[in-house]
């Protein structure tokens, strides 16, 4: 059990990374774990969400104080990254969250989020539904594979 215990550990940690400034890729951690089977394909897959949406709760919280930390060198989003995702937000309003699991664009659509004060419990649900939807959809394709 201490073992399992670190896998889900694990992987919630890099879920939620993944979803800040650091370059770690969760799909290919929940993958790698589909594949070497012992743990329910449910818990993986709510694990894994779990750390991915409160990484993007965290982009949305230095969203909201976004002129005090614009410009750290760990701040989630590039100032170019920025600029095209609130084109997006604007454009498409809280639905552009339902991208907010794709690369390059998900993670300043987040920061964003924040920015323009959307309120957290459609964020929550947005971000919730996409980053979920995701992973479900990858654990599908990989276990029919």
């Amino acid at each position: 059990m201490p073992g399992s215990l670190a896998v889900y550990a694990g992987l919630f940690g890099i879920a939620f990374a993944a979803a800040t400034v650091f370059p770690l890729q969760s799909e290919a951690a929940l993958v790698a774990l589909l594949l070497a089977g012992g743990h329910p394909v449910w818990l993986l897959v709510a694990v894994a969400s779990v750390g991915n949406v409160l990484g993007s709760v965290l982009n949305w919280v230095l969203g909201r104080g976004i002129e005090r930390y614009r410009d750290r060198p760990w701040f989630p989003a590039s100032p170019a990254a920025l600029e095209r995702a609130q084109g997006w937000y604007r454009r498409w309003g809280h639905w552009s969250l339902m991208f907010s699991w794709a690369p390059f664009v998900g993670d300043p659509l987040t920061v964003v989020a924040g920015v323009l004060r959307e309120p957290l419990p459609r964020f929550l649900l947005m971000v919730t539904l996409a980053k979920t939807g995701r992973y479900v959809t990858l654990a599908l394709l990989t276990l029919a594979w």
